[in-house]
């Protein structure tokens, strides 16, 4: 387990729940939605809750309405604890533990969502297993992963299970409610609830060359080691983020919850895990420049660009300071990378650049190119 400081506060350590991170940059406040509600069956029996597509239940369920303004953390928690799943992951470089989110179930087999740094020492050989909300496991394989969204998806040959409602992480405001559901500690089916902390927290981790991007919902729903993977939901139960990592203050091993827990928008997720159920494989946008590392003002300098991509044939002229992305201000080369990679291929942005040699400001619009991510 790695700890990196802070590049600008230098106050604390973050970690990812099995790697390391590093935080920075301004969080930006979406518009909040008018509160909407979703339909679920419970049955009459047991309580149980089931999501109901149509608006109506069988004889044996009673028909309910979830959401609104203020969450209903027990409610939400019986409808969505049966659709997180315990990982854990065994090999020759190890054991650890992790948590997942059924994503998708057919009458054979199911997908179930994850993140790739739970099970990448299992990648060349090892055993993963997975363990239901009533005990039952599966052996699962890997349907693919990409590192560099820190997303995998795994397969079981399991049919017909409970999936996790998806929502829209485009709508998310600062301040709503919301749930973390995982395994922390091997402790399967834990709910911890808070409020969505701030907005587009750049977040990165790994080695120099192969690091992961994340433009983050931070939550200050108590997210511990062995979450990774697990859902953050919100008020009515839709999976709004993939949580990944964590801050501690530790200086040595992985620390507690302090607070500060970042998750994968899953409108951003959710694109990469498509491709893979669909392909095996991903891709990432590609804006086609190359960052001066050596920078150290405000902003992010291309120190060259790529022949034929976005940024070259939208004229962006070499040696700019790119200060805005789409409106959001980039503090540094890892915000502009984190912001980019939030977007699918082929999206077209506007960069705001402060040009060279006293150039003055100018806006290009660019559309990003595509290139698989492994």
């Amino acid at each position: 387990m790695k700890e990196m400081k802070l590049k600008r506060s230098g106050k604390f350590a973050a970690t990812f729940l099995a790697g390391a991170i590093i935080t920075g940059g301004i969080g930006a406040v979406a518009s909040s939605p008018t509160p909407s509600s979703i339909s679920a069956c419970a049955n009459k029996r047991t309580g149980a809750l089931f999501l109901s597509a149509t608006g109506t239940c069988p004889t044996n369920r009673t028909l309910i309405q979830i959401g609104g303004p203020a969450m209903n953390a027990k409610v939400i928690s019986s409808l969505v604890t049966p659709t997180v799943v315990s990982i854990s992951i065994s090999s020759s470089a190890g054991s650890g533990t992790g948590s997942g989110s059924i994503y998708r179930s057919t009458a054979g087999e199911s997908f179930i969502v994850t993140n790739n740094h739970v099970i990448e020492t299992a990648v060349a050989s090892g055993t993963i297993r997975v363990e239901f909300i009533n005990g039952d496991q599966a052996t699962a394989t890997i349907v693919g992963r990409d590192p560099m969204y820190d997303i995998a998806v795994l397969s079981i040959r399991t049919g017909n299970l409970p999936t996790i409602a998806i929502g829209d992480s485009s709508k998310v405001s600062v301040g709503d409610p919301v749930l973390a559901i995982g395994s922390p500690l091997g402790l399967a089916s834990t709910v911890t609830s808070g409020i969505v902390s701030a907005l587009n927290r750049p977040v990165t981790a790994g080695p120099v060359g192969g690091e992961s991007y994340v433009n983050a919902i931070q939550t200050d729903a108590a997210i511990n080691p062995g979450n990774s993977g697990g859902a953050l939901v919100d008020s009515q139960g839709r999976m709004i983020g993939v949580n990944s990592a964590i801050a501690t203050l530790s200086s040595g091993g992985v620390g507690g919850s302090i607070g500060l827990g970042f998750s994968i928008p899953i409108n951003e997720a959710k694109r990469v895990i498509d491709e893979i159920i669909a392909t095996g494989k991903s891709t990432r946008p590609v804006l086609g420049v190359f960052f001066d590392v050596s920078f150290t003002g405000i902003g992010a300098r291309i120190q060259r660009l790529s022949p034929g991509e976005g940024a070259e044939k939208a004229g962006i002229p070499t040696g700019s300071v790119i200060r805005s992305i789409d409106g959001l201000r980039i503090a540094d080369n890892e915000a502009a990378i984190v912001k980019i990679r939030s977007y699918a291929p082929g999206s077209t942005v506007t960069v705001l650049v402060d040009l060279p040699n006293g150039g003055g400001s100018k806006s290009f619009k660019v559309t990003l190119g595509s290139a698989p991510s492994m």
